[in-house]
Order: structure tokens, then C-alpha cells, then sequence
């Protein structure tokens, strides 16, 4: 193959921004996937309260002190609606739902989105920090181990990230409160304080729960982005941009990781319930008050509506996640349509 060849290999310039319209529709298309998915995620989240087989009604009545009879669990059952068919609950719950309204606590009364609007920030806050660390970190070692594969420093990275990725979360965070909390003080170990109260207090509080959640994903990105990274660096467009002399930055950066950085970010995408998971974990040894510690006192009152509404907030923020990466798949494509 001739240089010239080889040079007209080069990918071609980004394309223009779609149309208005375009993105409109693309935009349309998305609510469409949205809709159904979280109606059947609904669905499937009301309906674990049927199939726990519990009695809210005489949990409630327990809780109390009131007499436990079938007349009182009659009008207490008929006062919840939880006498009608599961569909018409469902529909019911779900037509509030989309209003904000997810009920109230059995037991304290207050509101479930007012609970939920409270803890949320603190695993929100975790979440995107650890996501941003996993792609700072990640990213960065995936594209030193891919140029400079072969030698020792590709092999350190390969070698840490093997260690890494036998550790749990959980794990890597007691590690992280023995290192920097216990030992060098440099860190609190436990706690929250919320951003308008202070921003560097709560930096100082989500940092480690954030690293802990990291270090998997980190990996997982390192991994794919190196593989696929070292793919395209032996692509022949990349060899006719040698040729013509663009200098090994903007070769590096202005075409090779935009085709090679698709599949980690796929990863980060697949990683995201994860993280979200990761996140309850991190709440017990970091003593963080999220919406795990909520969703762990209600399962064990049997609060039917905190773990409904918890898990369709959690499932509708997973679905936005995996489209808001799918979006981003499709514009880092060469030759997709924008």
C-alpha cells in the first residue's frame, strides 16, 4: 500500500451538528425506550410487595397497639387499597408516582419522595465522583499501558489492576479508613456533611467511599481501553498519519481514542448499577445516611412503600445512565448519524 494510500485512510472530519429536527426525533425515539421499561420496572418493583408476603395491615396495627381483628384489618386494608386487584393498586400507585407522589411511610407518615429527595444526594454524590475517578484513572492508565505496551510499565498497570480486581468494594474501603482515617488522619472514616453546609467538608467525607467504588471500575475501563486502544494503533490510518507527520498527540487524541474509547465507555455504562449497588455497601462502612441505610430499616419494618418507591428511583436513574451512554456510543461512532 502507497503512503498516499495510507493517508487517505485518515478518518474524516467530525461531521456537522444534526438538525434541530433530527435531534428532536432522536430525542423522541429515547422517551419511547424510556416509557415502556419503566413501566414494566414498576411493575415488577409494586408487585415485590405482594410476593413478600407480608401483612402491612397487621404490621401497622402491631406497630400501634390497636387489636389485630379481622374488622380492623378489613377497613385498614380497604383505607390503604390494598383490597383491590394488584393491577388496579398498580395503576393506582403508578399514576401518583408520575405526579411525585410515592406514597407515605406505614409507620412515619412522612412522604416517600420526601425521604428519598433527602438521602439521594448523598449515593448520587458518591456515585459521580467515583464514576468521574474510575474515568480520570482508568482512562489514563488504560492509554499509558496501550502506547507503551510491551514494557515495564504496561506491566505494572496489567499487574495492579489483576490485584484490584480480586478485591471487593467493601474491602478496598476498609483498607482505605485503616490507611487514611486510623493511620495517617488525614481523612474522616465515617460521616456526611451536605455541600451547602460546607464543600470541602463534604469532599473530605465522599472521597474514600468514592474511591472504593472506583478501583473496580477503573479496572474494568484500564482493561478495555488498552485492548482496544492497541487495536486501533495498528490500524493503517494511523500508520498514514505517521507518515504525514501529525505529531503522536494529536494522532493519539485526535483519532485513535475517539475509535477506541467506545467500548470503555460501554463499560462505564454496564458499570453504573454497580456503582449504584456499591454505593449501599459503602454506606455501612463509611456510615453514610443514603438510601441504603432508608431501604434497610424499611425491609425490616416491612415499609412496603419506601422499598417500592427507593427501587423505582433507583431503576429509573440506571435506565437514564444506559441511554445517556448509548447516546454517547452513537456520537463517538464514526459514520453514525447525528
Amino acid at each position: 500500500m502507497s503512503v498516499a494510500e495510507l493517508g487517505q485512510q485518515l478518518p474524516a472530519a467530525p461531521a456537522r451538528p444534526a438538525p434541530l429536527w433530527r435531534v428532536a426525533r432522536r430525542l423522541a425515539g429515547g422517551v419511547a425506550v424510556i416509557v415502556p421499561i419503566v413501566a414494566i420496572s414498576s411493575f415488577i418493583t409494586y408487585s415485590l410487595g405482594s410476593l413478600s408476603g407480608s401483612d402491612p395491615a397487621a404490621t401497622i396495627l402491631g406497630q400501634s397497639g390497636t387489636a389485630v381483628t379481622p374488622a380492623s384489618l378489613h377497613r385498614l386494608d380497604s383505607a390503604l387499597g390494598l383490597d383491590r386487584p394488584l393491577v388496579v393498586q398498580w395503576l393506582n400507585w403508578l399514576g401518583h408516582a408520575v405526579q411525585g407522589d410515592l406514597g407515605r411511610s406505614y409507620f412515619t407518615q412522612i412522604p416517600v419522595s420526601q425521604s428519598i429527595a433527602q438521602r439521594f444526594p448523598v449515593d448520587l454524590s458518591v456515585v459521580a465522583l467515583a464514576a468521574l475517578i474510575a474515568i480520570v484513572v482508568g482512562g489514563s492508565a488504560g492509554i499509558v499501558a496501550a502506547t507503551r505496551r510491551g514494557g515495564i510499565v504496561d506491566r505494572t498497570i496489567t499487574l495492579i489492576c489483576s490485584v484490584l480486581s480480586t478485591l471487593p468494594a467493601f474491602v478496598v474501603g476498609i483498607v482505605l479508613v485503616v490507611i487514611f482515617a486510623m493511620g495517617l488522619r488525614m481523612l474522616p472514616g465515617n460521616g456526611y456533611v451536605p455541600p451547602g453546609q460546607s464543600v470541602s467538608q463534604w469532599l473530605s467525607h465522599i472521597i474514600l467511599p468514592s474511591l472504593a467504588l472506583a478501583a473496580q471500575v477503573s479496572v474494568d475501563i484500564a482493561r478495555q481501553l488498552r485492548t482496544s486502544l492497541v487495536a486501533v494503533l495498528e490500524q493503517n490510518y494511523i500508520v498514514g498519519a505517521k507518515v504525514r507527520g501529525l505529531s503522536r498527540r494529536r494522532i493519539l487524541f485526535g483519532h485513535a481514542l475517539r475509535n477506541a474509547a467506545g467500548p470503555a465507555l460501554a463499560v462505564l455504562g454496564y458499570s453504573v448499577p454497580l456503582l449504584i449497588t456499591g454505593a449501599v455497601a459503602a454506606e455501612a462502612v463509611f456510615s453514610l445516611p443514603g438510601l441504603g441505610q432508608l431501604v434497610l430499616s424499611a425491609s425490616e419494618t416491612h415499609d412496603i412503600p419506601v422499598v417500592q418507591g427507593v427501587l423505582l428511583v433507583t431503576s429509573c436513574f440506571v435506565i437514564v445512565c444506559n441511554l445517556t451512554v448509548n447516546e454517547l456510543l452513537r456520537w463517538l461512532r464514526p459514520g453514525d448519524e447525528r
